[in-house]
């Protein structure tokens, strides 16, 4: 999905809100983003913390700079997504970014902010980095601060930010490619599955071994309401996170799987929107 057609597909979510719904979703952003903002000003602010975060990113890999910013897309992804109704499953704790991922993250996305903005600041001295990086991120902070607390000053700055997380992972770790990865389902969702018993003539037929689900016999439920023979079904579950019949997506502990899961309900949002207009 390109830049641009990725944010007409947020904003578009975003209109199939009420108004408490997008009054709740603004303060929660906006209380998320005030907790960003401190402790990234605090990183900056601290000679020693700006050294050893910066030094921090500068030992990890490519890959593993791509899940900082994945596992801070997905925990975005999920602050968004929450606020719908009916919301999505949550991601699986395994995506939870710790607090040292985070700095990171949040100084990652800076420094790319600062490279697109002017590459030549970023080939001064690493000495001079944090002076330059504050000195930039203030002026950014002041800028947003005078547009006020409301829904353009709130979620369209975190709407951004979204937009260049989507681009980064998207380059980086390939979940923007058109061809949905298979992925397992997260254990803790399998085990979360209700069972059901069947009645009234039993349950027609389990798509996954083609035999008869008989009255009186227990039963896996997904949330889509589709039901399967227990041992037909956790196979299954065990390769893909998706339903057999139509394809609505469990949780995963894979991160990148995750991203596409919540995205993938946020284009439905936008399909939900485009209906309502024709």
């Amino acid at each position: 999905m390109e830049l641009r057609e990725a944010t007409t597909t947020i904003i578009s979510a975003l209109s199939t809100l009420s108004p408490p719904q997008l009054s709740d979703l603004t303060h929660s952003i906006l209380s998320q983003s005030l907790y960003h903002h401190h402790r990234l000003s605090s990183l900056l602010s601290s000679p020693s913390s700006f050294f050893f975060t910066l030094h921090y990113l500068h030992s990890l890999s490519l890959p593993h700079k791509t899940l900082l910013i994945a596992k801070h897309f997905l925990s975005s992804l999920h602050q968004l997504t929450r606020h719908f109704h009916p919301p999505p499953l949550p991601p699986h704790p395994s995506a939870t970014i710790k607090h040292r991922d985070l700095d990171a993250a949040l100084l990652l996305l800076l420094l790319c902010e600062v490279h697109q903005y002017n590459p030549e600041i970023l080939k001064t001295p690493r000495t001079e980095w944090g002076r330059i990086l504050s000195k930039r991120y203030s002026d950014s902070i002041l800028m947003q601060s005078g547009v006020g607390v409301h829904y353009g000053g709130v979620l369209l700055p975190f709407v951004e930010m979204i937009i260049r997380c989507w681009r980064f992972v998207s380059v980086m770790g390939g979940c923007g490619r058109k061809e949905r990865r298979e992925v397992a389902a997260a254990p803790s969702a399998v085990v979360a599955l209700p069972t059901v018993e069947l009645k009234g003539g039993g349950g027609g037929e389990c798509v996954i071994c083609r035999e008869e689900m008989r009255e009186g016999r227990d039963v896996c439920e997904l949330p889509c309401e589709h039901l399967f023979h227990w041992m037909c079904i956790l196979p299954w579950l065990k390769k893909k996170n998706t339903c057999p019949c139509c394809r609505f997506q469990l949780p995963t502990e894979d991160v990148l799987g995750e991203i596409q899961r919540l995205w993938s309900f946020l284009i439905k949002k936008d399909f939900f929107a485009e209906q309502r207009v024709m």
